[in-house]
């Protein structure tokens, strides 16, 4: 897959301005959802821009989480990746549901698309994949999970404008590079090619991730807010993501005391392989983050070494992922 695919960069503010074309979709129920670029500008003080640049550290924090880096070299556990969609359901049970009670507010109708990104019933498929019929007697939630969950009910009560921050940080980010930490987890744990176990990362009422993200960042920009509530949504969207890396320290550490499982033959290689030598510019992790930022020099590279390097194929994929899911939360 080529790094164009995976829309790393998005389009420009200008392009998203000079853009005429029209991105149409359909949830289950057969409505259609038009998305029209024709008189978006962006500015400076729109939410979106604001969310780019005031969560940027926070982004720079997720990327380079060893629990997440595990998981995207293939280096997953599979009793932590259960553990991993149990502290998910948790978590966007909390938040379905009180989106779904503050659905009619003025600053959470307008984003409101329960049939196109509510995860919480893909979940319970997983876990009941994972678990058996009783998976709800066998998942708990954890001590990692729970402040998540806690501050989340807290907002949904007290403060619902709130909600807007950690449905963009968590549903834009599940659309962003979604489907190839889907197959990075199938091919790493061996799991059905038709889905079972990653219910999670499949949007079934959603055709165009781009078209729907392009929709979704509208929609939020043309919330009426005052600046001081803008400042007060980055402010939760880090808490968010503060809140995510405690749920991944928590699966690092328990990972600690879970016996290393055997890798797939041809899965992973380590970077040290990788590196040819010690040369930093014959490294694939180092040539797709340079060929993320627009370097066409090393975007070359980085083909080259796919070619030289197929087995390597899925786990630069899943490098790629991450850098764009991280990095869509704020540009598209």
């Amino acid at each position: 897959m080529s790094i164009d695919q995976l829309d790393l960069k998005g389009p420009s503010s200008s392009e998203r301005s000079s853009t005429k074309q029209k991105n149409m979709m359909s949830n289950k129920g057969g409505a259609r959802i038009v998305v029209d670029d024709d008189d978006e500008h962006v500015s400076p003080t729109d939410l979106s821009e604001l969310l780019a640049d005031g969560t940027k550290e926070s982004h720079d924090r997720a990327e380079n989480c060893s629990f997440v880096k595990d998981f995207l070299r293939g280096r997953i556990k599979r009793e932590l990746f259960k553990r991993g969609t149990a502290a998910l359901y948790f978590v966007y049970t909390a938040m379905e549901e009180e989106m779904e009670k503050n659905k009619d507010h003025p600053h959470v109708a307008p984003i409101y698309f329960p049939v196109e990104l509510h995860r919480s019933e893909a979940l319970a498929r997983d876990l009941e994949y994972f678990y058996g019929e009783d998976w709800e007697n066998q998942i708990s939630l954890s001590a990692g999970t729970k402040p998540y969950v806690d501050r989340i009910r807290e907002v949904g009560q007290k403060d619902p404008v709130l909600l807007v921050a950690h449905s963009y940080t968590r549903y834009m980010g599940d659309l962003s590079g979604g489907q190839i930490l889907k197959k990075v987890a199938q091919r790493a744990l061996k799991l059905p090619s038709t889905g079972e176990g990653v219910n999670f990362y499949q949007f079934e009422g959603i055709h165009s991730h781009r078209g729907f993200k392009q929709l979704y960042r509208s929609r939020m920009n043309e919330l009426d807010l005052d600046m001081e509530t803008k400042l007060r949504i980055v402010e939760e969207s880090n808490r968010a993501f503060g809140f995510n890396m405690m749920v991944f320290s928590e699966l690092e550490e328990i990972g600690k005391s879970i016996q290393e499982e055997v890798q797939e033959p041809g899965l992973g290689h380590s970077h040290a392989e990788v590196m040819q030598g010690g040369d930093i510019n014959k490294c694939p992790y180092y040539a797709a983050k340079m060929a993320a930022g627009g370097n066409p020099t090393y975007a070359l590279q980085l083909a080259t070494t796919l070619v030289r390097y197929p087995p390597c194929q899925v786990l630069l994929a899943a490098w790629v992922a991450l850098l764009a899911g991280f990095t869509a939360w704020y540009i598209f």
